[in-house]
């Protein structure tokens, strides 16, 4: 099947081409872009008036259903990869999502905190996310390793690269206590097999004064050291307000020639479970927070105090909870979310959670979504806020500027590892026909923390593959199009 989008504003941040043009895909790969193309045997459509470019990669996202992929289709995506976490087996998660079929494409890292979990307490990886939280506060993986238990989760981690792992997942800011040498040792790897890594860093000096290592320093410093590629995730929620020294950090790094690069989402409050290391009482209080920061996601609970808290990581470790770090509302600590986003080459990632619902249904095939779904709205929302805020409201983005840092950039931090990534993130003739037109006068976000599965508005089609899966803002409930992004062993 052809498609020939007629007359739009198409932005290609590959060529740096922002100007009305045709887009012909065929095969699903883009055929030609030009002015006045024709092509008989095609399905025309009309978006005059539109902005068309690359649709989003998404290299941070925790969605493993086919309801929470919807979601973030309608916020433009389409390719949602799990790097910062990973999932393991990896075979086995790139084998589930394929029997179950997904809107978009996917892919994994191999994850660093299965590997240690496997090793360090004999806990059995089944690559399911929701087993994946529950280990998240459990200690016993949480210790530095012996030079045996590191040199057995390392050769994990290398079976997992072979396997098509797009790089290594780090949740470091799970295990902070551990030795610095275990997080250096994983950059060798890294270097050695040419691979990325995601790193969800520890604590920052500032936050805990008795952290082994500062945690974006020690991302710096390993980059520098090993020459490893080394994505920092969510810099805005790892950082709080602390945000100018730790991205002066990178900044230092990058400009003595370090391979460090960034991320950032554009909310006030993340999401994890709530056993994580740094929602314990007295680790909330050295960030400045308190336990009222904390709302347990399925129930909307806000804890009330340190007897409470320590109550809900013992009994369920693993519950989802959002974790409030800036105030949204003042315009100061708004302004360093800002400060986050508009960080030169930093890139848009949704630390996208899972969807699950009161039952204990974690999927729906149904659309809309069935009322009373569970999730962080940055799920629903993360680009199309960013584009609002950035773009429309801001001004501090053009839409050529806004497709870099959503499409091309987090492409090509995969080129690497996956050589199929080269033909995402951009609209040369061949690219992959993976494309979002979006309306630029209304596109923005409607999910809230109260109401967080409401998709974003301004997403008038999407393809994937060449498929359409939203056409005419309407998400198409038969397109399946996605296909693996697999990394490819040297």
């Amino acid at each position: 099947m052809r498609t020939l989008l007629r007359g739009g504003r198409v932005v290609d941040p590959g060529t740096g081409f922002d100007g009305v043009a045709d887009v012909l895909l065929a095969g699903g790969a883009v055929e030609a872009v030009g002015a006045g193309l024709t092509a008989p045997d095609a399905i025309e459509v009309d978006v005059a008036g539109l902005v068309v470019g690359p649709g989003f990669v998404d290299l941070h996202s925790h969605v493993h259903s086919v309801a929470g992929q919807r979601l973030q289709a309608m916020d433009g995506v389409t390719t949602a990869l799990d790097l910062e976490a990973g999932l393991m087996p990896v075979e086995r998660a790139y084998a589930e999502a394929a029997a179950a079929g997904r809107p978009l494409h996917y892919g994994f890292s191999a994850s660093w905190g299965a590997a240690r979990a496997q090793v360090l307490a004999g806990i059995e990886p089944d690559a399911n996310i929701d087993s994946g939280l529950a280990v998240l506060g459990n200690p016993a993986w949480q210790r530095s390793s012996s030079p045996t238990e590191l040199a057995a989760w390392l050769s994990l981690l290398d079976t997992e690269l072979a396997a098509g792992a797009l790089g290594i997942g780090v949740l470091m800011g799970y295990a902070p206590q551990t030795a610095p040498g275990e997080f250096l040792a994983v950059a060798h790897l890294a270097a050695t097999a040419g691979v990325p890594t995601y790193t969800h860093v520890r604590e920052l000096v500032e936050v805990d004064p008795a952290i082994p290592v500062d945690g974006s320093a020690e991302i710096a410093a390993a980059a520098g050291e090993t020459g490893a590629a080394m994505h920092h995730c969510h810099v805005n929620s790892t950082s709080g307000h602390h945000i100018d020294r730790v991205l002066a950090t990178l900044d230092d790094a990058r400009r003595a020639g370090s391979r460090v690069t960034v991320e950032a989402y554009p909310y006030g409050a993340g999401s994890t479970a709530v056993g994580a290391a740094f929602i314990e009482p007295d680790r909330l209080r050295l960030k400045g927070l308190r336990p009222s920061s904390v709302v347990i996601l399925e129930t909307g609970e806000r804890v009330r105090d340190d007897a409470r808290l320590r109550q809900l990581r013992r009994d369920d470790p693993g519950a989802p909870c959002l974790l409030e770090f800036l105030d949204e509302e003042d315009p100061r600590e708004r302004a360093l979310l800002h400060r986050a986003l508009a960080f030169p080459d930093a890139v848009v990632a949704s630390d996208a959670m899972p969807v699950s619902w009161p039952d204990g249904r974690s999927e729906s095939l149904d659309w809309p979504l069935p009322p009373g779904g569970r999730t962080h709205p940055r799920t629903a929302g993360t680009f199309a806020k960013t584009l609002r805020l950035m773009v429309r409201e801001a001004g501090a983005w053009s839409w050529l500027e806004a497709f870099r840092r959503c499409s091309y950039l987090p492409a090509r931090l995969l080129d690497d590892v996956a050589p199929a990534a080269r033909r995402k993130g951009h609209l040369g003739a061949g690219a992959d026909a993976d494309l979002v037109v979006l309306d630029p006068d209304r596109i923005t976000d409607t999910a809230t923390y109260a109401d967080p599965t409401r998709p974003s508005h301004g997403v008038r089609h999407l393809y994937v593959a060449g498929v359409p899966v939203v056409r005419e803002g309407k998400l198409d409930r038969e397109a399946l199009p996605g296909k693996p992004l697999r990394g490819e062993p040297k």
